[in-house]
């Protein structure tokens, strides 16, 4: 069972977080906070199955729930206050959970949780107004990275990334209709450190739509080892035997 905590986020208001470990599998070292997408919070099956998979693998997890889940509401809050929570979360970890001090940490989420990792994460603009400043991690997971609302190319949602310094692993369905692959190459190719994994004939969730796909579990399973992978390498691990 996931250990539960809760970050306060200033005056009444908290939000309940859950860290996934399992000391069976060989550690890998690092911990990896994934916020949630807009429609569903922390308890949803596709946050669920990747945060015990990861955990599994060896690689410490922490989903939470944004504000507006917590308080049972269904829209999004807007930017700065999904920014500041996102925020809320790390620094309550790191102060709250001493084996995160000596660790490195990267962040990430489906969708929206993603987006707004990346947001924090970023360097300010001289002349834009953020919550805070840029986020010190070491690297981030884009799980569907929603790169415009679908069928809106013209409401593109990159602008930010050419400033984050940190490498980034970025996991798309090649139909996912918040962003192609291709879309998101044309994107990511100036930057360094950034790799693009497809997930062959998926969508925005990873679910292949066709008679020959392989089980759902099977896909999550080969996103997650591509995961743990990539943050082994980035964290300058060697993959365990």
């Amino acid at each position: 069972m996931p250990d539960r905590f809760t970050v306060p986020l200033g005056g009444a208001e908290s939000v309940t977080a859950l860290a996934y470990t399992d000391r069976t599998a060989t550690s890998v070292e690092a911990t990896l906070i994934l916020g949630h997408g807009a429609g569903a919070g922390q308890t949803h099956p596709f946050m669920v199955s990747f945060a015990e998979g990861l955990a599994g693998r060896g690689l410490d997890v922490i989903t939470f729930n944004f504000l507006y889940v917590e308080q049972g509401r269904r829209a999004p809050d807007r930017g700065p206050r999904l920014e500041a929570c996102y925020r809320a979360v790390v620094e309550t970890a790191r102060a709250g959970r001493p084996e995160m001090a000596a660790r490195p940490l990267l962040v990430g989420g489906k969708s929206m949780g993603g987006r707004i990792a990346s947001q924090i994460a970023a360097a300010p603009e001289e002349d834009a107004t953020k919550t805070g400043p840029e986020l010190t991690v070491a690297g981030l997971v884009l799980l569907g990275y929603p790169l415009h609302p679908p069928g809106r190319p013209d409401r593109m949602r990159d602008a930010h990334l050419p400033r984050i310094g940190a490498p980034m692993l970025v996991v798309q369905g090649s139909h996912d209709t918040f962003g192609t692959p291709d879309e998101l190459r044309a994107v990511l190719a100036p930057l360094p450190g950034t790799r693009l994994h497809v997930v062959e004939g998926g969508d925005h969730s990873f679910n292949i739509r066709r008679k020959s796909a392989p089980p759902r579990e099977e896909i999550y399973a080969m996103v997650m080892d591509e995961i743990v992978r990539w943050v082994r390498t980035v964290i300058g691990q060697k993959t365990a035997s």
